[in-house]
């Protein structure tokens, strides 16, 4: 009895913000150990499922990484890596594909439909989704570029696939691939292409699940909120490192694009999600416009 009135009451605390976002959009970024962990995975899930049930529409942007570079390690490529961007040649590329969209994505789909909801796969290159062009990374100024490959980054979204989707009662779950000018197919970050479809979706929140528990301060306690305007004050004393950097830039990206918030939450932590949407005090990291 006394679960039950707890689950009631937990329902009954969710209320405002189901109905403060009922009808908006919300994008996840699905990636880290909540990929590989079978209990995670269904629990992801069914938070997808519950947010669709209750009038939240959800479009899902997913990784792979992991299982790209086991991929790669039992065709006997070595994965190569520069400032966290892969390396990525024609036969890297043809892994990539395959293993997004052919294998992940439809994994993701196939739990979806198992946990009782509806999603469509698709691919950045579905109908022209992801427009890209080709990423160089830079050192100094901008006449010293490294050319990663057939990595890319994004010009354009095509939302129109998606609204169709969605607006026959389907989860849209989007691997990162784009398609330049050319023709040519890119490989895209997440997090990136995460944020570019949050913004032009211009949905309410955008949500980065990661294995972190969000951006932590120099004595590593959970920074609650950063606005926009403190990212770089950050970065430069040296409180943000690593592949920190590249997801609190995405965020600052999505917000600019017309995104009300964006979440960097730990995805480890059963219904993540949930927490993070529903309850006053969240469980990662808000970044909001400053």
């Amino acid at each position: 009895m006394e679960q039950a009135i707890q689950r009631a009451r937990i329902l009954v605390e969710a209320l405002p913000y189901i109905r403060d976002f009922r009808g908006k959009r919300v994008v996840v970024k699905y990636g880290g150990h909540a990929m590989a962990d079978p209990e995670l995975k269904k629990t992801v899930a069914r938070q997808i499922i519950l947010l669709q049930y209750v009038g939240i529409q959800v479009t899902v942007v997913h990784g792979g990484g992991p299982q790209i570079n086991s991929v790669l390690k039992q065709m006997g490529i070595v994965p190569n890596f520069i400032e966290g961007k892969r390396i990525t040649d024609a036969q890297t590329l043809d892994v990539v594909e395959m293993v997004l969209s052919g294998v992940v994505n439809k994994e993701i789909v196939n739990l979806i439909t198992m946990e009782g909801g509806k999603a469509v796969g698709l691919s950045g290159k579905d109908a022209g989704l992801i427009r890209a062009e080709k990423l160089y990374l830079t050192r100094g100024d901008e006449d010293d570029r490294i050319d990663i490959g057939l990595v890319g980054e994004v010009s354009a979204v095509n939302t129109e696939i998606i609204d169709t989707v969605e607006s026959k009662g389907f989860v849209a779950v989007i691997a990162p691939l784009g398609v330049g000018d050319d023709g040519a197919t890119y490989n895209i970050n997440a997090d990136t292409a995460a944020a570019a479809i949050a913004g032009s979706l211009k949905a309410e929140k955008l949500i980065l699940l990661t294995d972190e528990a969000g951006v932590l301060d120099k004595d590593g306690s959970l920074i609650s909120s950063i606005d926009t305007g403190r990212i770089q004050a950050l970065i430069d004393g040296g409180v943000v490192t690593g592949g920190m950097i590249p997801k609190l830039e995405c965020c600052a990206a999505a917000i600019h694009q017309g995104v009300k918030k964006a979440h960097i939450i730990d995805g480890r932590v059963p219904y993540s999600i949930l927490l993070e949407l529903l309850t006053d005090s969240g469980i990662g990291t808000q970044v909001i416009k400053g």
